[in-house]
């Protein structure tokens, strides 16, 4: 019978892993191969807080084809009070299809963007903070990067300000 001290959990497995892929995306850091680094936050109103499984199953799909790397995932509560409540993925029970995606995590949030962050949030409301890699686009990135080229402007529109312009073009 193994000693308490030689049996390994799953928590323990996975915090390794996470420490195997944060020194990955250091090094990928140092050898300028990541692709561009994205971030989004998405709000639940109070009482309708619902990051259900359909939501997470897509995200993983995502990680699972090699699309995304994720490097951060939280959720922010902020109480009435303007105070926040912060839970890292890996802390909660049922990771579902995030499992794998816990084990991985660069934890690349520092508590400083999370108050930032919590300051747009209406109070009683919960937010998913995603970070993550664009895989797909590392090899562009990184052939750009070694020709000398750099990135001098990125943004994101909107869907809904795109379908916006396209209705109103089409009228």
């Amino acid at each position: 019978m193994p000693d308490q001290e030689d049996i390994v959990t799953d928590k323990e497995l996975a915090q390794d892993e996470a420490i195997i892929d944060a020194e990955a995306l250091i090094g990928a850091l140092e050898d300028d191969e990541l692709g561009p680094i994205d971030y989004i936050v998405v709000e639940f109103p109070a009482g309708e807080s619902n990051l259900n499984g359909e939501a997470l199953a897509e995200l993983a799909a995502l990680v699972e084809a090699g699309t995304i790397r994720v490097l951060d995932f939280v959720l922010v509560h902020k109480n009435e009070d303007e105070s926040i409540d912060v839970v890292e993925i890996e802390d909660l029970d049922d990771l579902g299809p995030l499992g794998t995606i816990a084990a991985s995590l660069a934890e690349v949030l520092a508590e400083d963007d999370l108050v930032h962050i919590s300051a747009a949030m209406e109070p009683g409301s919960t937010a998913g903070i995603l970070v993550w890699e664009n895989t797909w686009a590392a090899p562009f990135a990184v052939a750009v990067r070694r020709n000398g080229g750099q990135l001098i402007a990125s943004d994101r529109i909107p869907t809904q300000a795109l379908i916006a312009s396209m209705t109103s073009e089409g009228e």
